[in-house]
């Protein structure tokens, strides 16, 4: 995770951003539900924080896979997420609430 994070903030050209980075982690984790940090929610959760450091705005770019946690194509998590969050990702329409596999 953190080789991904330091690639990703070089190509960004913001490597000095690192630490801000990983400061946004644990929020962002908290934010969806205090998923696993394993593959792939790891690297989603990486991925998410990088943009909220980037942006400069918490959530003004909400990555597709972020917003497919928030609306449950990944399983139930551990805790609720951000209900606000969930909100604005759904758009009016509900979550998955059934296992994901079940909808293929």
């Amino acid at each position: 995770m953190l080789t991904n994070l330091e690639s990703q903030l070089k190509q960004q050209n913001a490597a000095d951003k690192l630490d801000q980075v990983l400061a946004e982690i644990p929020r962002v984790r908290e934010d969806l539900g205090f998923i696993p940090l394993v593959t792939p929610t790891s690297q989603i959760v990486g991925t998410q924080a990088v943009l909220n450091v980037l942006t400069g705005e918490r959530y003004k770019t909400i990555a597709k896979e972020t917003a497919g946690i928030l609306k449950g194509e990944y399983g139930r998590t551990p805790a609720p997420v951000n209900a606000a969050l969930q909100a604005r990702v759904l758009e009016g329409a509900e979550p998955v609430t059934c296992r994901p596999a079940d909808l293929l």
